[in-house]
């Protein structure tokens, strides 16, 4: 707490001015209102009829007691971490619920920023919910926010390239191995290797999948054990060197994201491409590249040991301020209810936390069943981020170390860990 309120506090000043949304209906309605302030969601496709996405959730959701309305975040997810913890800081009363990305839960729920679920609750939220994001919702042995969608990377390739490379997709494959097919055969191989948050996700999934840590005894705070100077991440920054002095890599690897890597993959150098679960749609109208589009669960760091996928979605927090806590409390079983969650999933294509919603026919009618599999397997088993409330910094630690991907050398492990332990004693300015 103390570390927020002094990187906050002018905001929160300046911030809680600005709360303008009534706490209660308004003309007849004489129900209170729940105010969920919402990430983006994907625009609404041509002809849709209705709420969309989470409004549509926010107004299946209200009740005779309650009516749940939405406010959207910025798009960026810093953005939506910095006017979040301004306001709640501030002891905001205009904010009710919240979607949170999951590397934010820890820091969210140890500064007291997010209400107590109590404990028959919490497990009737997490009854079916995947192991991957469960565990990204959760801390101090606690459920802190509902887990509603989860995201996940898979490695998406050309059946053809595959195919002309001689690699067989039904096995798992490495990093290696992709790197040096799309290298022998004229290919690229598209990741996240921008200085954004992105980056940190390959990172950590990188030292996962070689049975690493980034940081661990993360309940110690800025005492946590720092982990990538070991073996792991002596492992994962050999992919990331390989595959920045290959002819694999795309020219603009040291800005690539999630939407930079996909003309490349619609091209004949399209080879590889890891990235999150909308690439199934977002090609469904480009028939050369869907009929050669083929999928499989995530690049190990090394042959011996299964990958740890990257986890994202989204998790819903109440606000601990909040003067509608018991309501706000209750429309968390219908927010992130299976039904819900397969509906969202069809409509967006973020993937349900619910091992039941991949069941729900929303689904099965709009996604191959392999691939269903592949998601929820790939979630069920992932790596998440480290669920600590210095994350943000231990993130902006990585991508300073790390970046650009062509200076990564065997030494940037334990440069890297150096530089995170100073930053998270203080002793150094990100």
């Amino acid at each position: 707490m103390r570390n927020i309120r002094r990187r906050l506090a002018l905001g929160a000043a300046v911030t809680l001015t600005a709360t303008l949304l009534a706490a209660c209906g308004s003309g007849n309605d004489s129900r209170p209102t729940l105010v969920w302030y919402t990430n983006p969601d994907p625009t609404a496709p041509a002809g849709f009829k209705g709420p969309f996405g989470q409004a549509g959730i926010a107004q299946r959701c209200s009740t005779d007691d309650y009516r749940i309305t939405t406010q959207q975040l910025p798009g960026d997810a810093s953005q939506q971490r910095i006017q979040l913890a301004r306001r709640l800081a501030a002891h905001d009363t205009g904010i009710d619920l919240m979607s949170l990305d999951p590397v934010f839960v820890g820091e969210f729920a140890n500064a007291g920023f997010l209400a107590d679920i109590p404990a028959d609750q919490a497990t009737t939220l997490t009854t079916d919910t995947l192991d991957g994001a469960k565990e990204a919702a959760t801390w101090a042995g606690k459920l802190a926010a509902a887990p509603l969608w989860a995201n996940t990377q898979l490695l998406w390739y050309r059946k053809s390239f595959a195919e002309k490379a001689g690699l067989d997709m039904t096995q798992p494959v490495t990093w290696d191995q992709i790197i040096d097919a799309a290298s022998k055969n004229g290919g690229t191989v598209g990741v996240q290797a921008n200085k954004y948050e992105g980056y940190s996700v390959w990172i950590n999934a990188l030292v996962e999948g070689a049975g690493g840590n980034i940081v661990s005894d993360v309940a110690k705070g800025i005492h946590a054990k720092v982990d990538i100077d070991s073996a792991a991440g002596k492992d994962a920054a050999g992919v990331i060197e390989k595959l920045a002095k290959s002819s694999a890599k795309e020219p603009d690897l040291s800005v690539s994201n999630e939407g930079t890597v996909l003309g490349p993959f619609a091209t004949s150098k399209g080879a590889f491409i890891v990235n999150w679960t909308f690439i199934y749609s977002n090609y469904s109208s480009d028939k050369t590249v869907s009929k050669d589009l083929g999928f499989t669960r995530y690049p190990r760091t090394t042959a011996d040991q299964p990958s740890k996928p990257p986890l994202g979605g989204i998790n819903i927090g109440v606000n601990d301020a909040t003067s509608h806590k018991s309501q706000a409390l209750d429309a968390l079983n219908c927010i992130t209810s299976a039904k819900n969650q397969a509906r969202y999933a069809a409509e967006t294509g973020n993937m349900p936390s619910s091992s039941a919603a991949y069941d729900d026919p929303a689904l099965t009618k709009t996604y191959p069943a392999a691939l269903l599999d592949e998601f929820r397997t790939s979630i069920q088993e992932a790596g998440p981020r480290p669920i600590t409330p210095y994350w943000s910094d231990i993130s902006s630690a990585l991508q300073s170390t790390w970046h650009p991907a062509n200076s990564v050398s065997p030494s940037t492990p334990k440069h890297s860990a150096s530089f995170i332990k100073d930053v998270l004693d203080g002793s150094k300015l990100l």
